[in-house]
């Protein structure tokens, strides 16, 4: 269904430090840049942020949040300590389990430096 996602930063020094530190706790090489934008791919998914072309401040969707897949808890775990050390900074309730039976996912929520809602989400697997 995706093309890509790509988020708009403030500061690309920032955000390049910050997303190398938690996508590559995922398995994604270092972002490359292309002029005012930095691209990961990893697993057929393309993940960027750019600095707004208009000339306009990036600034947060309200209610938005994008999320990346772990393949574990540990894994989870490991990209928010990354991302929390990186610059980000911890949001919504502690990382666990939410939800009951099959729906149970294991969430770890963070923002990046420029505000954005990130959602590590390990869900278990199918019987």
């Amino acid at each position: 269904m995706f093309s890509h996602i790509m988020v708009g930063t403030n500061n690309l020094d920032a955000a390049h430090n910050f997303y190398n530190s938690l996508l590559g706790t995922l398995g994604a090489k270092p972002g490359f840049v292309d002029r005012h934008r930095i691209f990961w791919r990893h697993a057929g998914n393309t993940f960027s942020v750019s600095v707004p072309i208009n000339g306009e401040p990036a600034n947060v969707g309200n209610g938005s949040t994008f999320g990346f897949a772990t393949e574990s808890i540990e894994q989870a775990n490991a990209a928010h300590t990354a991302g929390l050390a990186a610059g980000g900074v911890t949001c919504e309730d502690p990382p666990g389990w939410r939800g009951e039976g099959k729906g149970a996912m294991y969430l770890a929520y963070l923002r990046d430096p420029d505000g954005n809602k990130i959602c590590l989400v390990y869900r278990q697997p199918k019987a």
